[in-house]
């Protein structure tokens, strides 16, 4: 039996769920108290799925669900609505991102990321804190899109749909609050000064003008009132949430020195004591909002920059009305668009077979790999990678690179570090600075009580962390977009840190160090049909050899392939028509026992209808600059080349890469993967740079896996980088790039850290006013962003980037 009562808990003053203030009439239940049912009964369907645990995050975690007010979500069961908001839909599986505006703190990821325990059709789900979206996985046939929504509301985070922005990007909204503020605190610190002009030309001491300085002490209070109560909100806004959840933030001894020095003030003007500090306090809003808001017009632009430069080095083979296949960007695709994909590529948008049949791989996006059959007319999200031969599709939605991207960034490959430095730089400092604060004050109180009040809201004021905690973010940000410009694409910031870390570098050859082939057939005459059902089968494979033969014979006409089955790194095998042909290495059609002089070479054996009829041989054109890359690499890193191929690249290889040189060949995929863990385990940090295709492996098991791709939609997800071929001679450049800004990030921390140290003999001394410590504060963290930012930008140029 529910115990719901109207009178509060014993002692209780807050709503035991969200933490605001009782009323007069709550709602107790479980001797706790609430300040509406909507509390309660979040409390109680945590409390019936055993997830009270949800409330040891911190006190008062929660969110008030508005109260008999939950709107209807019926619309969303209209199967058109349904499939513009769900991004992905395969069987019992399904997703859906909701934007939910009221997330703010740990609590709520963990409560939005436990979904599955308040509903068993919830697969999973996945906060993305900076955007306030929650990715939901969940079974559409047994719980409908409304019922989820409604889920979300009953718990007090309410999703906010807006259909009409489904078909277009959303443009940011503008807001003025900022700028508002600023214009307040500015018109409230100009005024302020004036007005206290009397005071600094000590003509407030002459007795005919007494009357004329209390008038200009309460005009002074008056400006104060909209500068502490709306622009100074957001200090003590996110000063009081730190506190609730028992830490404290940056903000804390900002909104503490305002609030101190407005009091102050107050008193001395109410009681005729003196003429305040009002001229201070706004001058201390006015600057640290102006300080603040060019921060994050910085980092808005840093941000910007990586969701939309960033792209994958990709593109995609269009078919053209005359029948011709031309490639086109994947960020130019729109509805309508005819596109083709061959085997292993990544589909780039959401599309409709129009091929018989294939096979899709949805691991991309759902972690599961097992392939799922499709036929003409299936819809094809973006995110698979098709597993048959060469498919037409028909794109219905673009799907923007950032969709991709997130994807991407979602590989739980590297687990994040248990302690997150900057909150622990915060965490301290912050007690630090309040301690130092209250001891030069107490100091102060009894020596020269006229200098306590400069001492402590000084010190609160000029020690701020921004700094400390700005380095890194606006190093790794510009670096980001260094990079991203010169085409060398990083997963995120974490992989810079790991490449300025490695001291050892292994190669692919094919695909990798090399770039295209001239192809020669060796074995006798193919007809021309024959060479037909050759280029047939390679037309559906992405591999750079497969693509070799196409090149080769590209004026050859392609006949339809069915049974198409690719085996990394041994071959292709399908049926052109009534022939069955196969493509690969000599063990894969022979089992190793022909024997060819010509061995030493690379070579791609042709067998149709079970007759071998020769071999194409490949003689490998070197990626541009490769040498010159290997000598720039030599003195400061291990390499080795780890390839597929037989070895008989050996000797040209050998006079590349020199005598300190690992060269290994006929390695497996497998193998390669198994070497490179080797490597990693015994301590050495490893950067792998492949094909994408057959070194998925391979590229996972380093610390740095860099996919080199040449325009090709054949990128692996397992790849912390992809590198466009044509910058591949930038390789030395960017590992070299990656090391100063390590290094940039420890100079400015040692600067920022030196600037705090010297701010704050002068504040402890109480020499230090607090108008001066205000512009002081914002001054250094611009300062901060400039140095980051300048610095990573010469040494780039410097480079040549």
């Amino acid at each position: 039996m529910k115990n719901i009562q109207s009178f509060p808990a014993e002692g209780a003053a807050f709503c035991y769920h969200c933490g605001d203030h009782l009323p007069k009439r709550i709602v107790c239940f479980d001797q706790k108290s609430f300040c509406c049912n909507g509390c309660k009964t979040v409390y109680e369907l945590l409390k019936e799925n055993e997830m009270c645990n949800y409330y040891d995050f911190s006190a008062t975690p929660g969110i008030t669900p508005r109260e008999n007010s939950s709107p209807a979500y019926g619309y969303l069961d209209n199967e058109t609505i349904t499939s513009q908001l769900i991004r992905f839909r395969e069987g019992d599986q399904a997703h859906v991102i909701f934007y939910i505006p009221k997330i703010h703190c740990s609590s709520c990821i963990w409560l939005l990321e436990n979904l599955h325990r308040l509903d068993k059709n919830i697969t999973g789900s996945t906060v993305n804190f900076p955007r306030k979206e929650v990715t939901i996985v969940f079974n559409p046939q047994h719980i409908q899109l409304s019922q989820l929504a409604a889920l979300l509301a009953r718990t007090g985070y309410e999703p906010s749909i807006h259909l009409k922005d489904l078909d277009t990007p959303v443009p940011k909204k503008k807001t003025y609050s900022a700028a508002l503020k600023i214009g307040i605190a500015g018109f409230g610190f100009g005024n302020s000064m004036m007005l206290s002009f009397p005071e600094y030309f000590s003509l407030g001491n002459f007795q005919d003008q007494e009357q004329l300085g209390v008038f200009f002490g309460y005009l002074n209070l008056l400006l104060a009132l909209p500068v502490f109560f709306y622009s100074a909100s957001g200090f003590f806004t996110s000063a009081w949430k730190s506190i609730r959840h028992r830490y404290l933030n940056i903000d804390a001894p900002i909104a503490l020195a305002v609030l101190v020095t407005f009091t102050r003030s107050v008193y001395e003007i109410t009681s005729q004591s003196g003429t305040g500090y009002f001229d201070s306090m706004t001058g201390i809003v006015f600057f640290m909002l102006i300080g603040r808001y060019f921060q994050n017009k910085t980092y808005d632009t840093l941000s910007f920059d990586r969701d939309y430069k960033s792209y994958f080095p990709v593109a995609v083979m269009q078919k053209q009305t005359d029948g011709t296949e031309t490639p086109k960007p994947v960020s130019e695709l729109k509805a309508g668009d005819q596109i083709i994909l061959r085997n292993s590529e990544i589909i780039p948008a959401d599309a409709i077979l129009k091929s018989s049949r294939t096979h899709v791989d949805y691991s991309f996006i759902t972690g599961e790999s097992s392939p799922v059959a499709k036929v003409c007319g299936d819809l094809i999200y973006a995110g698979g990678k098709q597993l048959d031969g060469a498919i037409e599709l028909e794109v219905v939605r673009p799907v923007s690179q950032s969709y991709l991207t997130r994807l991407w960034n979602d590989d739980k490959k590297a687990p994040a570090p248990k302690t997150n430095f900057v909150d622990t730089i915060n965490r301290w400092f912050t007690i630090s600075v309040l301690l130092i604060a209250f001891a030069s004050a107490g100091y102060w109180f009894f020596t020269d009580s006229s200098k306590a009040l400069n001492a402590f809201t000084a010190v609160l004021i000029v020690a701020c962390p921004c700094g400390l905690l700005l380095t890194t973010s606006f190093a790794y940000g510009n670096l980001l977009r260094i990079f991203g410009r010169n085409k060398f694409y990083l997963k995120n910031a974490s992989v810079i840190n790991e490449l300025s870390k490695a001291d050892t570098i292994i190669f692919d050859k094919t695909g990798t160090i090399t770039k295209g082939s001239e192809v020669v057939f060796k074995g006798g005459r193919l007809s021309e049909h024959e060479v037909q059902l050759a280029v047939s089968l390679a037309a559906q494979s992405s591999h750079p050899l497969s693509r070799g033969i196409v090149e080769q014979y590209r004026d050859s006409e392609k006949l339809p392939v069915t049974g198409f089955e690719e085996i990394p790194g041994k071959g292709i095998k399908g049926s052109v028509g009534e022939h069955y042909v196969i493509l690969g290495s000599e063990f894969f059609l022979t089992g190793g026992t022909l024997k060819v002089s010509d061995s030493s070479a690379t070579r791609v054996f042709l067998m149709i209808d079970g007759g071998l009829k020769g071999y194409f041989r490949f003689s490998n054109v070197w990626r541009k600059g490769l040498e010159e890359v290997v000598r720039k690499l030599a003195d400061g890193y291990r390499m080795e080349v780890l390839s597929g191929d037989n070895d008989g690249e050996h000797q040209t290889l050998a006079n590349i890469f020199g005598p300190k040189t690992k060269l290994f060949f006929n390695k497996k995929p497998d193998e390669k993967k198994q070497h490179i863990r080797y490597l990693v385990d015994r301590g050495q940090n490893v950067i792998m740079l492949g094909d994408g295709l057959n070194d998925a492996g391979a590229l996972s098991s380093g610390n740095v896996g860099i996919a080199v791709s040449d325009d090709t939609n054949t990128f692996s997800p397992a790849c912390d980088a992809i590198l466009d071929g044509s910058a591949f001679e930038r390789l030395p450049v960017f590992i070299r790039l990656a090391k100063i800004g390590k290094r940039v990030i420890i100079a400015t921390f040692a600067f920022s850290l030196l600037y705090n140290i010297i701010g704050l003999l002068f504040a402890i001394q109480g020499i230090l006013s607090p108008v001066i410590a205000a512009i002081l504060m914002p001054a250094s963290t611009i300062s901060i962003v400039l140095l980051t930012t300048i610095s990573t930008g010469i040494s780039a140029r410097l480079k040549g980037l």
